[in-house]
């Protein structure tokens, strides 16, 4: 079993100010693999004094030229490459990602998004010079905002920590991460990379904690911001308390993405992406597309691939290379995810595969699970169920199809599926959604990501992300 007994602040392994400890349990064998401190406000208060004294500091990381902090950044990409795999098995066994999934996206996203951020800081011009409307000129500066909370969720706990923590470091800002309790275990190994690629003292500060440390970290006077990944009520109750606090915050929340299968859309052998597409990570993930548009002239044969799909995804132990659904990252979450299975159901919805848990003795496993004849009113048509969970809609033509995808209070992914690029591309510009992805979906850090309506505010990833972190200043230079 792993077990800490300090906290990370101020780049020192600290005292925790209670005696109180996090167990993290097992999601596939219900076995209790580690323990930790954790944090309280006492906590969180030594960990945003520590990182605004960091920021403050005249000769710090907020002053150091973008080139010595992008070199920082790239070593620690490479510290963390050299650990990756204790990263991945360690994510693997809390949330029951299937350590395929794990080594692909967690193993390589945050190596990949520190060097990212490092070539474009290194590249960006921090001032730039603008004659002005009146005579002189105009010098805008970019500087780092300040001291960043960033909490973050446990289904994708390292790629959407990096997310928040490769911008904001290339911008000069200093970070307090809040990790959820059901995945602390990779955030104390990487605080320990931290120390080897030699961040100073106070730029990265490790709180772990449940909401209420979240909610008191948001609030809290020395911060500057707020960069939060999680549920959508979560992030409105942010946004309320960053609204009343004028403070900057970046929200991606939640979906209920539709995939929008075209009337000439080979599905058979786009059986690896589709399931990418729509089921990664145990449908643990918000963008999947859970909500399958069909057209009816096709509609029994989408059901049978899907319902195909989801009877011979092989389901199993998190750390075992075959498996392609793992378990529910709790037991509570699985009770929330067989709610809605029933309550589908008791809707009218028909079942086609699924439904019930698998044969094993350990492990909070849910069948994947596909539901077909669901009208887009339906409960499971409306509510994020964040588990292996597809409802199948029908729809007449195109218009019909993007009203359905669009009647939803989320817009954070979606799919199209089709053989001409060109039509697929028209209909997903009609599509209400932050991200689409055609005949596929794989965020690219490229490009900006997030969602509209109920999936969040601001975008992470390409430069909108690093321009969430810095903020401008203008001097005005009178006529000469």
């Amino acid at each position: 079993m792993i077990s800490y007994t300090s906290l990370f602040i101020g780049g020192q392994w600290v005292a925790p100010s209670t005696a109180a400890t996090i167990s993290v349990t097992s999601a596939s064998t219900e076995e209790v693999i580690g323990v930790v401190p954790e944090g309280a406000p006492a906590d969180a208060d030594a960990a945003v004094a520590a990182a605004r004294r960091a920021f403050d500091d005249p000769t710090g990381w907020a002053s150091l030229e973008p080139s010595r902090r992008a070199e920082t950044l790239e070593k620690l990409a490479a510290a963390i490459g050299e650990s990756s795999e204790d990263i991945v098995r360690l994510v693997s066994e809390q949330n029951g990602m299937p350590i395929s999934t794990a080594r692909a996206v967690e193993g390589g996203f945050p190596g990949a998004l520190l060097r990212l951020y490092a070539g474009m800081v290194r590249d960006q011009q921090l001032e730039e010079e603008r004659p002005g409307m009146f005579g002189g000129h105009v010098v805008v500066r970019r500087q780092p905002v300040g001291v960043v909370a960033a909490i973050v969720p446990w289904n994708f706990p390292q790629t959407l920590l990096f997310s928040k923590l490769a911008p904001a470091l290339a911008a000069g800002c200093t970070v307090v991460i809040k990790p959820s309790p059901e995945t602390v275990l990779d955030v104390f190994r990487l605080a320990e990379l931290l120390e080897q690629a030699g961040l100073p003292h106070g730029v990265v500060n490790i709180v772990p904690g449940g909401r209420e440390l979240g909610a008191y970290l948001v609030e809290h006077p020395g911060v500057d911001k707020v960069a939060f990944t999680g549920s959508t009520p979560a992030g409105r109750s942010i946004a309320e308390a960053c609204g009343r606090l004028l403070r900057p915050v970046t929200l991606e929340l939640g979906g209920k993405s539709a995939a929008i299968v075209l009337d000439d859309a080979e599905l058979v052998s786009s059986a690896q992406d589709l399931f990418g597409a729509t089921l990664l990570n145990n449908g643990q993930t918000c963008f999947v597309g859970t909500r399958i548009l069909a057209p009816r002239s096709r509609y029994d044969e989408v059901v049978d691939v899907f319902t195909q799909m989801a009877a011979s995804a092989v389901v199993g132990d998190a750390l075992d290379e075959a498996t392609m659904v793992g378990p529910m990252a709790s037991s509570t979450h699985r009770d929330r995810v067989e709610g809605y299975i029933a309550q589908g159901k008791s809707e009218g919805a028909r079942l086609t595969t699924g439904g019930g848990r698998p044969e094993r003795d350990r492990g909070w496993f849910v069948q994947p699970t596909i539901f077909a004849d669901v009208d887009n009113s339906a409960t499971i048509a409306r509510e994020e169920i964040f588990g292996p969970v597809l409802s199948i809609i029908p729809y007449g033509d195109i218009d019909d199809a993007v009203h359905i995808a669009n009647d939803s209070g989320y817009g954070l992914g979606g799919t199209v599926w089709s053989q001409d690029l060109e039509h697929a591309g028209a209909v997903a510009r009609r599509v209400q959604t932050g991200t689409v992805g055609i005949n596929h979906y794989i965020p690219d850090p490229a490009a900006p990501f997030g969602g509209v309506k109920g999936s969040g505010l601001g975008r992470e990833f390409g430069p909108e992300g690093l321009a969430n972190y810095q903020q401008q200043q203008s001097i005005y230079f009178p006529p000469v």
